[in-house]
C-alpha cells in the first residue's frame, strides 16, 4: 500500500462509522431501511479509499467491478472524488478523465457528483480545471451541474447545522459561466441530503423542505425525488405519501425522479425500488422515464442565458405535466 495514498486517505476520507447516520448524529430509528440507506455513503467511502490509495486506475476499476450493481454507482462517486483530488494535488491531471472515459462511463451522472464531493475538500482556486473537457454527447456535458449538486450534498450531510438547520446560502461561483444558477444547483444537492439526513422518513423530509424559504423549495423537492428514486428507502404507501406531501412541488419531485431513472437506466441496472419510485412520482416505468429524459435533452449549451441543465429540467417538468395517460404504467 503506497504511503502517500495512505496519508491522503487518512487526511481526507471519513471512516465508515463517521458517515453512518448515528455517526453524523441524525435522529433516525435503527432498522433495515436505515441500514440500506447508510450503505450508500459507506459505498462512497469505500470507492474513495480505493481510488486514493491504488497506484494504478486499472486496480481501482477491478475492485469497483466487484461491488453489487445496486451500489456500484455510489462507489464510483467515491472513486471519482479520489481521482479529482489526486489530479488537483498532483502533476498529471488526467486520472479523472481516464476514469470517466473508461470504466466510469456508465456512471457518468454519479461521476459528476463525485467531482462535487472533491470540490468540498479542495480550495476554490483548484476548481477551475476539476471537470475534464469531455464535450462528446455521451458524456452529457450539460449534467456537469451535478458537480455543484454533489458539493451541496456534501455540505448538508457533513455540516447539517450550518446548511440545513441554519439554511446558509453558499457563496456563488462562476460555474459553467453562470454564477446566478449556483444556489439552485446547490439546493438540489441539499434536497438529496435531506432524504438521508431524515432516514427516508417522508413526513420529516417534507417538513424539512417546507422549513426552507419558499423560493428554495422547488429545487429541494427535485433533490428529494432524485434520492428517493435512485437510493430507495420508501414503501409504496410512503412514496404515495411523499407525492402528496410535495404539493405544488410535485413537478420538481417528479423531474428529479426522471433524472434518477435515467441515471440507473444508463448504468444498465434498474433496481425494483427505482421502478417503484418513478412509477409513484410520474406514472412511468423507469425505461419510459429514461426515454423521456433523452427526448427532452437540449441540443444547445445555453438557451436565452439559461444553462442547458435547467432547460433540460424544465422540459422534463413540462412534458410530465401533459403526458398522455396511455404512456403511464
Amino acid at each position: 500500500m503506497p504511503v502517500l495514498g495512505t496519508l491522503r486517505r487518512l487526511a481526507l476520507a471519513p471512516s465508515l462509522r463517521e458517515v453512518s447516520f448515528s455517526g453524523r448524529g441524525f435522529t433516525v430509528p435503527d432498522g433495515e431501511r436505515t441500514r440500506r440507506l447508510e450503505a450508500v455513503p459507506q459505498a462512497v467511502v469505500t470507492g474513495f479509499e480505493w481510488g486514493i490509495e491504488d497506484r494504478d486506475l486499472a486496480t481501482t476499476e477491478r475492485r469497483l467491478a466487484l461491488i453489487d450493481p445496486e451500489q456500484r454507482g455510489f462507489a464510483y462517486e467515491g472513486a471519482t472524488m479520489a481521482c479529482a483530488v489526486r489530479d488537483a494535488m498532483g502533476r498529471s491531471g488526467h486520472r479523472t478523465r481516464d476514469l470517466l472515459t473508461g470504466g466510469g462511463r456508465p456512471h457518468i451522472f454519479l461521476n459528476y457528483i463525485g467531482i462535487g464531493f472533491a470540490m468540498a475538500k479542495l480550495p476554490r482556486p483548484l476548481w477551475k480545471k476539476i471537470v475534464p473537457d469531455l464535450s462528446g454527447a455521451e458524456y452529457y456535458p450539460a449534467m456537469s451541474w451535478l458537480c455543484v449538486d454533489g458539493y451541496g450534498f456534501d455540505r448538508a450531510y457533513f455540516d447539517t447545522d450550518t446548511w440545513v438547520t441554519g439554511q446558509r446560502l453558499d457563496d456563488p461561483y462562476d460555474w459553467d459561466g453562470d454564477p446566478s444558477y449556483w444556489h439552485r444547483a446547490f439546493d438540489q444537492g441539499v434536497g438529496r441530503a435531506l432524504w438521508f439526513i431524515h432516514g427516508g422518513d417522508v413526513r420529516n423530509v417534507a417538513a424539512a423542505v417546507r422549513a426552507f424559504a419558499g423560493d428554495r423549495q422547488a429545487d429541494l423537492w427535485s433533490g428529494v425525488g432524485l434520492a428517493a428514486t435512485f437510493a430507495g428507502g420508501g414503501t409504496p404507501a410512503e412514496l404515495a405519501l411523499l407525492r402528496e406531501e410535495s404539493g405544488p412541488g410535485h413537478g420538481h419531485l417528479a423531474q428529479g425522479s426522471v433524472f434518477a431513472a435515467k441515471a440507473r437506466h444508463h448504468a444498465g441496472f434498474v433496481p425494483g425500488h427505482t421502478e417503484a419510485a418513478v412509477g409513484a412520482f410520474t406514472g412511468l416505468s423507469a425505461e419510459a422515464a429514461a426515454r423521456l429524459a433523452d427526448d427532452c435533452a437540449p441540443a444547445v449549451v445555453r438557451d436565452a442565458g439559461v444553462p442547458a441543465y435547467e432547460v433540460w429540467r424544465t422540459r422534463v417538468r413540462e412534458r410530465l405535466a401533459v403526458i398522455p395517460a396511455v404512456e403511464h404504467v
